[in-house]
Protein backbone atom coordinates (compact mmCIF):
# COMPACT_ATOMS: atom_id res chain seq x y z
CA UNK A 1 0.00 0.00 0.00
CA UNK A 2 1.61 3.56 -1.23
CA UNK A 3 2.07 6.13 1.98
CA UNK A 4 -0.33 8.03 0.46
CA UNK A 5 -3.13 5.59 0.31
CA UNK A 6 -2.25 4.32 3.91
CA UNK A 7 -3.11 7.85 5.37
CA UNK A 8 -6.25 8.49 4.27
CA UNK A 9 -7.44 5.09 5.52
CA UNK A 10 -6.35 6.42 9.07
CA UNK A 11 -10.55 6.98 9.49
CA UNK A 12 -11.51 4.01 8.94
CA UNK A 13 -8.93 1.67 10.76
CA UNK A 14 -9.18 3.96 13.85
CA UNK A 15 -12.71 2.11 14.24
CA UNK A 16 -10.53 -1.23 14.52
CA UNK A 17 -8.29 -1.27 17.79
CA UNK A 18 -5.70 -2.85 15.94
CA UNK A 19 -4.66 -3.65 12.20
CA UNK A 20 -4.51 -7.44 13.11
CA UNK A 21 -8.75 -6.56 13.78
CA UNK A 22 -9.30 -5.16 10.59
CA UNK A 23 -6.64 -7.91 8.39
CA UNK A 24 -9.57 -11.02 8.48
CA UNK A 25 -12.13 -8.56 6.79
CA UNK A 26 -9.45 -8.08 4.14
CA UNK A 27 -8.53 -12.04 3.88
CA UNK A 28 -11.73 -13.00 3.61
CA UNK A 29 -12.29 -11.13 0.30
CA UNK A 30 -9.66 -11.43 -1.33
CA UNK A 31 -10.38 -12.68 -4.94
CA UNK A 32 -13.55 -11.59 -4.76
CA UNK A 33 -15.62 -8.97 -7.91
CA UNK A 34 -17.08 -6.18 -6.17
CA UNK A 35 -19.75 -4.65 -8.35
CA UNK A 36 -20.31 -0.57 -7.03
CA UNK A 37 -22.84 1.76 -8.22
CA UNK A 38 -21.34 4.96 -7.65
CA UNK A 39 -23.33 8.31 -8.20
CA UNK A 40 -25.44 10.96 -5.94
CA UNK A 41 -24.26 13.34 -3.65
CA UNK A 42 -20.75 11.44 -3.43
CA UNK A 43 -19.81 11.68 -6.90
CA UNK A 44 -20.55 15.49 -7.07
CA UNK A 45 -19.06 16.53 -3.94
CA UNK A 46 -15.16 17.06 -5.23
CA UNK A 47 -13.58 15.88 -1.73
CA UNK A 48 -16.03 12.84 -1.80
CA UNK A 49 -14.72 12.28 -5.42
CA UNK A 50 -11.37 11.95 -4.50
CA UNK A 51 -11.62 9.98 -1.53
CA UNK A 52 -14.39 7.14 -3.47
CA UNK A 53 -11.11 6.84 -6.00
CA UNK A 54 -8.47 6.42 -3.29
CA UNK A 55 -10.80 3.98 -1.20
CA UNK A 56 -10.96 2.05 -4.75
CA UNK A 57 -7.60 1.64 -5.14
CA UNK A 58 -7.33 0.56 -1.83
CA UNK A 59 -9.65 -2.24 -2.73
CA UNK A 60 -7.57 -3.75 -5.90
CA UNK A 61 -4.52 -3.25 -3.73
CA UNK A 62 -5.58 -5.76 -1.12
CA UNK A 63 -6.95 -7.87 -3.47
CA UNK A 64 -10.61 -7.47 -4.30
CA UNK A 65 -11.89 -6.79 -7.65
CA UNK A 66 -13.46 -3.31 -7.82
CA UNK A 67 -16.15 -3.13 -10.82
CA UNK A 68 -17.50 0.50 -10.94
CA UNK A 69 -20.90 1.58 -12.60
CA UNK A 70 -21.63 5.30 -12.70
CA UNK A 71 -24.53 7.50 -12.90
CA UNK A 72 -25.33 10.91 -14.19
CA UNK A 73 -28.75 12.27 -14.34
CA UNK A 74 -27.42 15.69 -12.85
CA UNK A 75 -25.30 16.32 -15.27
CA UNK A 76 -27.45 14.78 -18.27
CA UNK A 77 -29.91 17.26 -17.30
CA UNK A 78 -28.04 20.03 -16.77
CA UNK A 79 -26.22 19.36 -20.52
CA UNK A 80 -29.80 19.05 -21.78
CA UNK A 81 -31.35 22.34 -20.35
CA UNK A 82 -28.05 23.96 -21.74
CA UNK A 83 -29.02 22.87 -25.42
CA UNK A 84 -32.23 24.17 -24.51
CA UNK A 85 -33.64 20.27 -24.87
CA UNK A 86 -36.68 19.31 -23.14
CA UNK A 87 -36.51 16.26 -21.06
CA UNK A 88 -39.33 14.49 -18.58
CA UNK A 89 -39.07 11.87 -16.16
CA UNK A 90 -41.46 9.28 -15.55
CA UNK A 91 -41.00 7.36 -12.24
CA UNK A 92 -37.78 8.28 -11.98
CA UNK A 93 -36.73 7.28 -15.46
CA UNK A 94 -35.58 9.79 -17.78
CA UNK A 95 -38.02 9.35 -21.27
CA UNK A 96 -34.89 9.95 -24.13
CA UNK A 97 -35.74 10.79 -27.52
CA UNK A 98 -32.94 10.51 -30.33
CA UNK A 99 -31.81 14.32 -29.61
CA UNK A 100 -31.57 13.36 -25.81
CA UNK A 101 -29.43 9.70 -26.25
CA UNK A 102 -26.81 11.68 -28.42
CA UNK A 103 -26.08 13.74 -24.54
CA UNK A 104 -26.60 10.92 -22.57
CA UNK A 105 -23.90 8.82 -24.15
CA UNK A 106 -21.70 11.65 -24.56
CA UNK A 107 -22.16 13.09 -20.77
CA UNK A 108 -22.25 9.22 -19.17
CA UNK A 109 -19.57 7.65 -21.76
CA UNK A 110 -17.82 11.23 -22.47
CA UNK A 111 -17.31 13.09 -19.62
CA UNK A 112 -18.47 11.52 -16.18
CA UNK A 113 -16.55 8.71 -17.05
CA UNK A 114 -13.16 9.89 -17.83
CA UNK A 115 -13.16 12.01 -15.08
CA UNK A 116 -13.91 8.76 -11.91
CA UNK A 117 -11.04 7.08 -14.22
CA UNK A 118 -8.93 10.37 -14.17
CA UNK A 119 -9.37 10.47 -10.17
CA UNK A 120 -8.62 6.67 -9.67
CA UNK A 121 -5.61 6.58 -11.75
CA UNK A 122 -4.35 9.92 -9.86
CA UNK A 123 -4.77 7.63 -6.77
CA UNK A 124 -2.54 5.36 -7.96
CA UNK A 125 -4.55 2.89 -9.74
CA UNK A 126 -4.88 1.86 -13.29
CA UNK A 127 -8.66 2.11 -14.76
CA UNK A 128 -9.86 1.78 -18.03
CA UNK A 129 -13.75 3.50 -19.13
CA UNK A 130 -15.71 1.45 -20.89
CA UNK A 131 -19.45 1.69 -21.73
CA UNK A 132 -21.58 -1.04 -21.97
CA UNK A 133 -21.45 -0.77 -25.92
CA UNK A 134 -17.71 -1.84 -25.74
CA UNK A 135 -17.14 -5.71 -26.60
CA UNK A 136 -20.79 -6.54 -26.30
CA UNK A 137 -20.72 -6.21 -22.51
CA UNK A 138 -24.59 -5.23 -22.30
CA UNK A 139 -26.90 -5.69 -25.05
CA UNK A 140 -29.94 -3.58 -24.24
CA UNK A 141 -33.77 -4.18 -25.30
CA UNK A 142 -36.50 -1.08 -25.43
CA UNK A 143 -37.80 -1.02 -21.73
CA UNK A 144 -41.91 -1.49 -21.65
CA UNK A 145 -43.13 1.28 -19.13
CA UNK A 146 -46.72 0.26 -17.90
CA UNK A 147 -48.19 2.28 -15.68
CA UNK A 148 -52.45 2.80 -14.80
CA UNK A 149 -52.86 0.07 -17.30
CA UNK A 150 -51.45 1.30 -20.41
CA UNK A 151 -48.05 1.49 -21.88
CA UNK A 152 -45.82 4.45 -22.01
CA UNK A 153 -43.23 5.01 -24.74
CA UNK A 154 -40.14 5.62 -22.49
CA UNK A 155 -38.24 6.38 -26.03
CA UNK A 156 -34.56 5.04 -26.38
CA UNK A 157 -34.45 3.64 -22.53
CA UNK A 158 -33.41 0.17 -21.90
CA UNK A 159 -33.31 -2.53 -19.81
CA UNK A 160 -30.38 -5.15 -20.07
CA UNK A 161 -31.17 -8.25 -22.15
CA UNK A 162 -27.80 -10.02 -21.52
CA UNK A 163 -24.26 -8.92 -20.19
CA UNK A 164 -20.91 -10.68 -21.31
CA UNK A 165 -18.57 -10.24 -18.78
CA UNK A 166 -15.84 -11.50 -20.89
CA UNK A 167 -14.39 -7.40 -21.13
CA UNK A 168 -14.62 -7.49 -17.05
CA UNK A 169 -12.60 -10.20 -16.86
CA UNK A 170 -10.00 -9.89 -19.18
CA UNK A 171 -8.88 -6.38 -17.52
CA UNK A 172 -9.28 -8.14 -14.43
CA UNK A 173 -6.56 -10.39 -15.30
CA UNK A 174 -4.47 -7.37 -16.11
CA UNK A 175 -5.08 -5.72 -12.74
CA UNK A 176 -7.31 -2.74 -14.61
CA UNK A 177 -10.28 -1.36 -13.02
CA UNK A 178 -13.08 -1.16 -15.46
CA UNK A 179 -15.31 2.17 -14.76
CA UNK A 180 -18.46 1.56 -16.48
CA UNK A 181 -21.13 4.14 -18.20
CA UNK A 182 -24.73 2.24 -18.18
CA UNK A 183 -24.79 2.74 -21.92
CA UNK A 184 -26.09 -0.46 -24.09
CA UNK A 185 -27.11 -1.50 -27.46
CA UNK A 186 -29.66 -3.26 -29.08
CA UNK A 187 -29.24 -6.25 -30.98
CA UNK A 188 -29.70 -3.61 -34.28
CA UNK A 189 -26.87 -1.40 -32.71
CA UNK A 190 -29.30 0.92 -31.48
CA UNK A 191 -27.95 3.02 -28.63
CA UNK A 192 -29.89 2.68 -25.15
CA UNK A 193 -30.26 4.79 -21.85
CA UNK A 194 -30.07 2.25 -19.15
CA UNK A 195 -30.42 3.04 -15.52
CA UNK A 196 -27.27 2.96 -13.44
CA UNK A 197 -28.82 0.66 -10.67
CA UNK A 198 -30.27 -1.76 -13.21
CA UNK A 199 -26.85 -2.06 -14.85
CA UNK A 200 -25.32 -2.74 -11.78
CA UNK A 201 -27.27 -5.35 -10.86
CA UNK A 202 -27.69 -7.26 -14.00
CA UNK A 203 -23.54 -7.12 -14.21
CA UNK A 204 -23.19 -8.03 -10.91
CA UNK A 205 -24.94 -11.24 -11.54
CA UNK A 206 -23.32 -11.89 -14.84
CA UNK A 207 -20.00 -11.46 -13.42
CA UNK A 208 -20.68 -13.34 -10.29
CA UNK A 209 -19.98 -10.85 -8.05
CA UNK A 210 -19.84 -11.55 -4.56
CA UNK A 211 -21.72 -7.35 -3.49
CA UNK A 212 -23.21 -5.28 -5.36
CA UNK A 213 -23.16 -1.91 -3.39
CA UNK A 214 -25.48 0.70 -3.87
CA UNK A 215 -24.18 4.03 -3.23
CA UNK A 216 -26.90 6.37 -2.16
CA UNK A 217 -27.69 9.42 -0.41
CA UNK A 218 -29.40 7.94 2.62
CA UNK A 219 -28.33 6.02 5.56
CA UNK A 220 -29.85 2.88 4.53
CA UNK A 221 -33.08 0.82 5.00
CA UNK A 222 -34.33 2.24 8.09
CA UNK A 223 -37.33 0.73 10.43
CA UNK A 224 -40.69 2.60 11.41
CA UNK A 225 -38.84 4.60 14.32
CA UNK A 226 -35.98 6.03 11.84
CA UNK A 227 -33.57 3.64 12.99
CA UNK A 228 -30.94 1.93 10.29
CA UNK A 229 -31.77 -1.73 9.80
CA UNK A 230 -28.41 -3.58 8.98
CA UNK A 231 -29.62 -6.52 7.73
CA UNK A 232 -32.32 -8.12 5.50
CA UNK A 233 -33.21 -11.56 3.95
CA UNK A 234 -35.23 -11.45 1.01
CA UNK A 235 -38.65 -12.28 2.64
CA UNK A 236 -38.18 -9.58 5.12
CA UNK A 237 -37.56 -6.94 2.65
CA UNK A 238 -40.95 -7.78 0.58
CA UNK A 239 -42.23 -7.49 4.19
CA UNK A 240 -41.09 -3.75 4.55
CA UNK A 241 -42.72 -3.41 1.34
CA UNK A 242 -45.82 -4.60 2.01
CA UNK A 243 -46.53 -2.71 5.12
CA UNK A 244 -45.14 0.89 4.04
CA UNK A 245 -41.75 0.85 5.66
CA UNK A 246 -39.65 0.69 2.74
CA UNK A 247 -41.09 3.35 -0.24
CA UNK A 248 -40.39 5.91 -2.53
CA UNK A 249 -37.07 5.97 -4.02
CA UNK A 250 -35.88 3.05 -2.15
CA UNK A 251 -38.57 0.19 -3.65
CA UNK A 252 -36.32 0.24 -7.46
CA UNK A 253 -33.00 0.17 -5.63
CA UNK A 254 -34.11 -2.76 -2.98
CA UNK A 255 -35.89 -4.56 -6.27
CA UNK A 256 -32.42 -4.65 -7.93
CA UNK A 257 -30.33 -5.94 -4.82
CA UNK A 258 -33.21 -8.91 -4.49
CA UNK A 259 -32.75 -9.53 -8.22
CA UNK A 260 -28.99 -9.32 -7.81
CA UNK A 261 -29.32 -11.49 -4.83
CA UNK A 262 -31.26 -14.21 -6.10
CA UNK A 263 -29.50 -14.29 -9.33
CA UNK A 264 -26.39 -15.64 -7.90
CA UNK A 265 -24.58 -12.11 -5.97
CA UNK A 266 -23.70 -12.98 -2.38
CA UNK A 267 -25.10 -9.99 -1.15
CA UNK A 268 -26.06 -6.24 -1.93
CA UNK A 269 -25.87 -3.05 0.15
CA UNK A 270 -27.16 -0.28 0.29
CA UNK A 271 -25.14 2.19 1.54
CA UNK A 272 -24.48 5.85 2.77
CA UNK A 273 -21.77 7.62 -0.11
CA UNK A 274 -21.91 11.14 1.64
CA UNK A 275 -19.88 9.06 4.54
CA UNK A 276 -16.17 9.23 3.64
CA UNK A 277 -14.96 6.11 3.10
CA UNK A 278 -18.29 4.52 3.44
CA UNK A 279 -16.64 1.56 1.18
CA UNK A 280 -14.22 0.93 3.82
CA UNK A 281 -16.08 1.19 7.02
CA UNK A 282 -18.94 -1.75 5.47
CA UNK A 283 -16.23 -3.92 3.58
CA UNK A 284 -13.39 -3.84 6.89
CA UNK A 285 -15.39 -3.29 10.10
CA UNK A 286 -17.32 -5.61 12.09
CA UNK A 287 -20.78 -4.82 11.26
CA UNK A 288 -20.36 -2.86 8.22
CA UNK A 289 -22.10 0.88 8.23
CA UNK A 290 -25.35 0.23 5.09
CA UNK A 291 -28.18 -2.46 5.13
CA UNK A 292 -26.91 -5.21 3.83
CA UNK A 293 -29.71 -7.65 1.87
CA UNK A 294 -28.55 -11.34 1.49
CA UNK A 295 -31.11 -14.18 0.21
CA UNK A 296 -31.71 -15.53 3.61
Amino acid sequence: MSQSNFSETKYWLRTARTISEALPYMQRHAGSRFVIKYGGHAMVDGELARVFAQDVVLLKQVGIHPIVVHGGGPQIGQMLERLQIKSEFVDGLRVTDAAAIEVVEMVLAGTINKQIVSAINAAGGMAIGISGKDAGLMEAKRLIMEKDGRQIDMGLVGDPARVNPHVIEVLENSAIIPVIAPVGSGADGQTYNVNADTAAGAIAAAAKATRLIMLTDVAGVLDKTGKLVEELTVAQVHELMRDGTISGGMIPKLETCLEAVENGVEAAVILDGRVPHALLLEIFTPHGLGTLVRKG
